[in-house]
């Protein structure tokens, strides 16, 4: 082998191996770092992606490469600069956090061997390496969940290409399971509705308006068949439903619009410099399509858009933090990840672990006697 070659990782046929579900949250991702280098690779993955913008090829390596990634990765980078922790980016670590939590909770509620792991849609660790991490775990059922609510064609279809142009690689393939939304979901639901009567009760008082702010995605997509507008709606009218809000109480924005072209309304940025303008003092955002807090919500939101507010004669605004890794969420994870593997058997009332050790070795012994590599 050369040095140009690059060494492939081969996975050998196991005989006997104790069986085990592997679960993998994925969620967007961030930079490695907060610096113009770091962003500018991470935004070159993340633009360069047909899911994201299907601007004709060419074309949108022109404008991606001539323009964009010499301007916007410096700008970005001081935006990550605002909210970088000890822990590196936040999305990151409360992924992390997340998949161990979720793990410690399933081994108690799932009879049987389980693994946990989680991966970046972009950047580090990628799905690649998640795919991998629960193969070498053992794991013979894979169920993959990304961490977005609502389904979009730009998030959760992303992820699932993503992982199958990792399958098409593998001599074996595992049983598969893929959740694509929990928009409408009781726990969801119940969890949104309960940190913000926790926010209100800390602030001890409930704010004239309440925005749902949702990442937006060009109005075409929409049009052209992707869900996530709906499954925006229905997830905020069911949380005001079960906070007994009336209709002027609440409202859903999008945020994050990225180009010239129109994109999902209203605009929360609009939105906030005109409530202000019109009387309102006192707002609350809460993002319910993020899982986790990151740029969108901790820079973006809780100060670019609050300074909107505040300047325009806005007097208090409050962000509601995302569900992160509070205990009503964890809650929620475990339960979509047991409705979702039903059937399996490690889910099952007769799984016996410590059975099937002793199957899985004796099975193995007869493929070595039989002439099987170990």
């Amino acid at each position: 082998m050369t040095k140009n070659m690059v060494k492939k990782k081969i996975f050998k046929h196991l005989h006997g191996p104790q069986e085990r579900i592997g679960i993998l949250l994925v969620n967007l991702g961030s930079p490695k770092e907060p610096t113009a280098k770091a962003v500018r690779k991470y935004l070159a993955e993340f633009l360069w992606d047909l899911r994201v913008v299907d601007v004709a090829r060419p074309l949108w390596w022109l404008i991606l490469h001539g323009i964009i990634l010499r301007i916007r990765p410096s700008k970005v980078a001081k935006k990550y600069q605002k909210i970088w922790t000890d822990q590196g980016a936040p999305l990151v670590a409360t992924s992390r956090t997340l998949a161990q939590q979720v793990e410690k909770r399933l081994q108690k509620k799932i009879r049987g061997n389980l693994h946990v792991d989680y991966a970046m849609r972009y950047g580090s660790p990628s799905i690649a390496d998640g795919l991998r991490g629960l193969r070498k775990a053992g794991a013979q059922r894979f169920l993959i969940l990304p961490m977005y609510p609502q389904y979009s064609s730009t998030t959760t279809a992303s992820v699932f290409d993503a992982m199958t142009s990792q399958f098409h690689r593998w001599r074996w393939l595992p049983d598969i399971r893929f959740i694509n939304s929990y928009h409408d979901h009781p726990l969801y639901i119940e969890a949104l509705a309960k940190s913000i009567q926790n926010f209100w009760e800390t602030k001890k008082r409930i704010p004239e308006k309440l925005l749902f702010s949702f990442h937006g995605i060009p109005q075409r997509y929409f049009d052209r068949g992707d869900p996530y507008f709906c499954h925006c709606q229905k997830t905020a009218r069911l949380v005001a439903e079960k906070l007994s809000l009336k209709d002027d109480q609440w409202q859903v924005v999008f945020q994050s619009r990225f180009g010239k072209e129109e994109w999902l309304k209203p605009y929360c940025d609009l939105t906030l410099k005109e409530l202000a303008r019109n009387g309102i003092k006192t707002v609350d955002v809460i993002c319910p399509g993020f899982s986790a807090d990151c740029l969108e919500t901790l820079e973006e939101i809780d100060m670019e858009n609050r300074q909107y507010f505040l300047q325009s004669g806005g007097q208090d605004f409050g962000y509601i933090p995302a569900l992160n890794d509070s205990e009503d969420h964890i809650k929620l994870l475990c339960e979509l990840v047991v409705q979702h593997s039903f059937g399996w058997p490690e889910t099952m009332p007769g799984w016996d672990a410590g059975d099937r050790a002793v199957k899985a070795n004796r099975s193995r012994a007869r493929a070595i006697k039989m002439g099987a590599i170990e």
